[in-house]
């Protein structure tokens, strides 16, 4: 038997098989192409429809080819590709299968970052797949592709980097000379105006109002979010309902009172835009009287100091209750929390009894309470007040600037500031006295510790001083809040009024003989044991 001769050639190309030839012929290249621009600026835009018309006209024209689609992103950045959905689409149809080349402007139009540029060209590539850069023109699959791609993608990069750079320091050189900016699209109450400063849309500044005014008048946040869904009041976002957390914002927003603290977040890194809370890291400015405001500065305090009030009741921001966060026991000095009987049948009651009752084996003696007696209990003590209307407003009128008082805690203030500045002049001195002077160093750390200490003193008591002069200031704005509400009180009550409750109770302190006694915002409290009003 004779051995076979194997022949073995080498094929050059498809055209060596003509069945291969000829299917290749048939099957038509599959493009796609990306466009992106990075502003919403009009000029971009219209650049961004031109290069979406122009890829489309181009692959339909080319017989080779067969058209696929133009991914577009809009108005995106393209210093990292995670939040572009278009050129995700694209990659993940081509890594499908989909498509066998993409056509583009530019790198820095496929990506600003070097690893994302090269990341994505390597994947394509390793499944076959071509990019071509019509700019640079650069083909991917082409042996000098990468190399071209490395050094061009580090340009593109440093271009994002010093356009970072730039317009971080005109924001900043913004901030410094007292400019600011607001996102008009996603803020309530203002508009930009004519000066580029903000200017009061009074259609919105009325809904800011509303929400500052139900705070104080004791809605939770979830009330007020309820509120304004129900109204039909769309959020700052357009949005139908709003968000425990879109209100806060607002309340705690100093902007509402024409004040503006600038930088209060800072982008960390111009690749990733990772965006932080600014805690320190940056300077930060604070501009008084930056722009009109909405809401008196009076009224924000009012609410900042509500705020702290209630921030330790963590479960009030849910709890919908007109009496959660009012009842306390006068024993443990612990919050009423609601309790639930027979609530699977007729006789189902809510009652309200202290959340410390039976903690640690101590047992407090104050009683539970049902709500239809507090209720009652409201109309009687409120009834006590509003008998007596006009001569109660009158005195407390005449009152209100005593009990308000603060000229002798500004004197104090001002004494302070200046013993606090004699001692920083008198620091300063000993330290340069000491760089002249040959002295005992050990006796020199003691004495300069001591001022050290004695300035600190001085700074803490300022700042009590300071808390002192804000409380009362609080104060004197709760009265007359509470005094409005009282004069817009026409007749006495015959039923429980949860608005007229909210504005007036501060807190009711429950006792073990079922005495409540009820604090209204003035300072005035009223003792009601089994439906009998007694003034203290």
């Amino acid at each position: 038997m004779g051995t076979a001769i194997r022949k073995i050639s080498v094929i050059e190309s498809y055209s060596d098989l003509p069945y291969l030839s000829a299917l290749d012929e048939r099957r038509k290249k599959r493009v796609a192409a990306y466009a992106r621009v990075s502003t919403d600026s009009d000029e971009q835009l219209s650049s961004y429809e031109a290069q979406v018309d122009f890829y489309t006209q181009h692959i339909n024209n080319t017989p080779e080819w067969e058209f696929v689609s133009v991914y577009t992103d809009e108005g995106i950045s393209g210093t990292n590709t995670k939040k572009r959905d278009g050129f995700n689409r694209m990659i993940a149809d081509a890594l499908s299968g989909n498509i066998d080349l993409i056509l583009t402007k530019s790198i820095s139009r496929f990506a600003r970052n070097t690893v994302d540029t090269l990341t994505t060209v390597r994947k394509l590539k390793e499944k076959g797949i071509e990019v071509y850069f019509e700019k640079e023109n650069i083909y991917t699959l082409d042996a000098k592709g990468e190399v071209l791609i490395t050094i061009m993608s580090s340009l593109a990069q440093e271009e994002s980097r010093s356009i970072s750079e730039n317009i971080t320091w005109g924001k900043k050189k913004s901030m410094e000379d007292g400019k600011i900016t607001l996102p008009y699209k996603r803020f309530l109450g203002y508009e930009k105006g004519e000066d580029d400063l903000p200017r009061i849309v009074e259609k919105e500044a009325k809904i800011i109002r509303q929400i500052y005014r139900l705070f104080l008048d004791g809605k939770t946040f979830q009330t007020i979010a309820k509120h304004l869904t129900k109204q039909g009041i769309p959020t700052p976002g357009g949005k139908g309902k709003w968000s425990v957390s879109t209100v806060k914002s607002i309340l705690i927003n100093e902007k509402y009172k024409g004040d503006a603290l600038l930088q209060k977040t800072f982008t960390v890194d111009f690749l990733t835009k990772t965006v932080r809370k600014n805690k320190g890291e940056q300077h930060q400015y604070y501009i008084e009287n930056s722009h009109p405001a909405i809401i008196t500065p009076e009224t924000f305090d009012l609410v900042q100091n509500e705020l702290s009030r209630r921030s330790p009741l963590k479960h009030q921001i849910n709890n919908i209750s007109p009496f959660a966060a009012k009842l306390v026991c006068s024993e443990c000095g612990g919050y009423y929390g609601s309790k639930v009987w027979h609530s699977a049948d007729k006789y189902r009651t809510q009652i309200w009894q202290c959340n410390r009752k039976y903690v640690d084996n101590k047992f407090c003696k104050t009683p539970h309470i049902r709500e239809e007696e507090l209720k009652f209990a409201f109309v009687q003590a409120f009834n006590r007040i509003i008998g007596d209307k006009e001569q109660y407003i009158a005195e407390f009128e005449a009152m209100l600037p005593f009990l308000a008082d603060t000229s002798h805690l500004e004197s104090k203030l001002k004494e302070l500031q200046a013993e606090h500045s004699a001692m920083k002049v008198k620091i300063r001195s000993y330290i340069e006295e000491n760089t002249h002077e040959v002295r005992d160093q050990t006796e020199y750390n003691r004495i300069h510790k001591s001022m050290l200490a004695e300035m600190t003193e001085l700074k803490a008591q300022m700042r009590k001083v300071e808390d002192e002069i804000q409380e009362q200031t609080v104060r004197k704005e709760k009265i007359r809040h509470y005094l409005s509400e009282l004069q817009q009180t026409v007749d006495i009550l015959t039923e429980f009024d949860e608005n007229i409750w909210q504005a007036t109770v501060e807190q009711i302190s429950i006792h073990p003989d079922k005495v409540l006694a009820f604090l209204f915002r003035d300072g005035t409290e009223i003792l009601v044991e089994a439906g009998i009003a007694k003034a203290k």
